[in-house]
Parts: C-alpha cells; structure tokens; sequence
C-alpha cells in the first residue's frame, strides 16, 4: 500500500532529537494540539524507538509518526515494528530507500545535489529532505525545482525560523523539517506550544498568500 503523502497536512515535520522516552506522549499531545500532523524521533538518541510507540499511541487517525536518521536496512524494520510509517535520513541510500518502501513507509532520503535528488526519486522517495538547507540555499533549490520532476516534494531541513518560511517557499520549498527551532529537551512545554503555533502561523500566512485567487 503506498501512502498519499498529501493526506498530512500541514507538511511541517517536527523533528524531536533527544526526545526522553518519559516526556514522549505529552510533548506529542502538545504538537499535535497545536496543529502538527509529521512527527520525527531521530534513532541517535536513547530511547528513540520507545518514543515512537508512545507517540503512536496518542496520535490522531490524520498524522505520521516515524524515525529520523535513519542509516541501515535494519533501522527501517525497527521503526515500522514500532508503528512508525515514516523514513527520514540524512543521506541518499539505495538499500535502506527500498526497504522502507517495500515495508509501505513514507520514504525521506536526505539530498544536496540533483544527482542524489534524481537517485532518490528513481528509489522511490516519496519526499525530498534537502539537507543542509543553509547549505543548499534557497537559490540552489530553485536550481532543482527548475530540472526535477513537477511535483516534487522538496523539504529544506536545517535551521529554518518562523520568518525564513516566506523566502523558502518563493523558492520552491513545500513543506519544512524543523528541529532545534521546534524543540529541545529542556524547553517547557508551553514553549514548545508557543514556537509550534509561530510555526504554523508562518506556513498559514504563506501558502495563503500564495493561493491564487478567483
């Protein structure tokens, strides 16, 4: 079964490193009231997958939980045992591409060039994590969205702010993972409320401001 990756909206990951197994469910609870629907719980930091089981468990029938920095084949089988339906990595990997997509994942390989980006969609990614956006910059991805396939979900991760949302988007960006922006281990939650809903204020002022009229 393929996922329609345009069922989650709005395409705003919250991408949760260091995320304590303990505090999972409620800083979920919290993001999800706010109004994000794509949760990421990186797997280099304890208790990744115990994160996304939690997670799963109180997430709306509308959102997509998975794993980030995803390395390996056997990263892939572990998040979905876990319930994830999401692959986020920070590289381009063939192998580790097809068995997320063989297991019906959401599939997010990391890329920095157009060949990487031509490598990715020809493995079956779903959605582009370009990585690291300050490197690429936003006229390099103008770059790719003038030569890649019309269509293509290109998602700039990498310190983006509220007030980059605008710029990203003129440029070619539909959707965003955001980190260290989002959250922290150490923020309170009323803090992660607070940026989550800057966020989506941000992605809302835009995407409006870019619809056509009638």
């Amino acid at each position: 079964m393929v996922i329609d990756l345009n069922q989650f909206q709005p395409p705003l990951v919250a991408i949760l490193r260091g995320l304590a197994p303990e505090h999972a469910r409620a800083v979920a609870l919290v993001l999800f009231e706010a109004g994000f629907r794509i949760l990421e719980v990186p797997l280099n930091r304890r208790g990744a997958l115990y994160c996304i089981e939690a997670i799963r468990r109180v997430a709306p029938s509308d959102a997509l939980i998975g794993g980030g920095t995803m390395l390996s084949t056997r990263d892939v089988d572990d998040v979905h045992d876990a319930g994830g339906q999401l692959m986020v990595a920070p590289h381009c990997d063939a192998d580790v591409m097809r068995r997320a997509a063989e297991r019906g994942m959401v599939v997010v390989p990391g890329v920095a060039t157009p060949t990487e980006a031509f490598n990715a969609l020809r493995w079956r990614a779903s959605a582009l994590k370009v990585f690291p956006a300050d490197m690429v910059g936003q006229a390099g991805l103008r770059a790719f969205k003038s030569v890649l396939p019309s269509g293509t979900h290109l998602w700039p991760v990498g310190g983006v702010a509220p007030e980059d949302i605008a710029p990203w988007v003129a440029a070619g960006a539909t959707g965003f993972g955001i980190g260290s922006q989002l959250f922290t281990p150490e923020l309170a939650l009323g803090e992660v409320a607070g940026r989550a809903e800057r966020f989506l204020a941000a992605w809302a002022a835009t995407t409006q401001a870019e619809a056509p009229t009638r």
